[in-house]
């Protein structure tokens, strides 16, 4: 059964964060901390006062390419976040060591499926940590693509997690638009969107973003309904 829930990056006002809430999504990103570029990416002050304005049934998501431990935890405590989404380019042992002191937080790794190599680093992945991301890259970016990548190759890591039921998040290049034949392709726990709800100016669209999580419960409530009698 896929019970799909909806994360929405790249929050960076006010606004954004409005639109967010209103559209009953299940966790909100913040991007701070960055090795690659990102329109998206707030200072730790700017990052901290936007997350105290996030509702409690929200999960807030600290995404951050920083390659050290400390760093990385010390910014968590900064800006005060439930989840810590490793999203640069770092070493198991960096990931164990942000999973043993996360003092209860979340760890999820970010696996850049570029190939086939993706299914072997998310193996190895899997066991350090609480939960992965399988998200594009290109040469200057490690998120934010606005491409899709091989979706087969993310429906295969599916599949071989499936068992345990490890959480797995499908992002890159997803869109309102393409949501539905993500999902059905993939079979993701969670999906996650940035500049495929934004507008023009990179601002998030609120009618973007309640169609994008509209759809994937939508998901959710269809797994969850019981099933029709069958007429004698």
């Amino acid at each position: 059964m896929i019970n799909v829930r909806a994360k929405i990056c790249g929050i960076r006002s006010e606004s954004d964060l409005r639109a967010v809430v209103a559209a009953d999504a299940d966790a909100a990103g913040f991007i701070s901390g960055t090795t690659h570029f990102s329109e998206d990416v707030l200072d730790a002050e700017r990052a901290r006062r936007l997350s105290r304005l996030v509702p409690a049934s929200m999960e807030r998501v600290l995404v951050t390419h920083l390659t050290d431990a400390g760093d990385v935890l010390r910014l968590a405590d900064r800006i005060g976040v439930d989840c810590i989404q490793l999203h640069g380019l770092i070493s198991l042992d960096t990931v164990r060591a942000v999973q043993r002191d996360a003092a209860g937080r979340r760890v999820i790794r970010a696996v850049h499926v570029t190939g086939p190599d993706a299914v072997g680093a998310a193996m190895r992945a899997a066991p350090n940590c609480d939960g992965i991301v399988l998200d594009s890259r290109s040469a200057d970016r490690l998120g934010g693509t606005g491409r899709t990548h091989d979706w087969s190759i993310s429906a295969r890591i599916v599949g071989l997690l499936a068992e345990s039921e490890f959480p797995v998040m499908l992002a890159g290049g997803l869109n309102p638009r393409n949501i539905d034949a993500a999902i059905a392709a993939v079979g993701p726990s969670w999906v996650d969107v940035n500049s495929g709800v934004d507008d023009s100016r990179g601002d998030k669209n609120p009618s973007d973003c309640s169609d994008f999580v509209r759809a994937a419960h939508a998901v959710a409530a269809l797994n969850a309904a019981p099933a029709r009698p069958r007429a004698e």
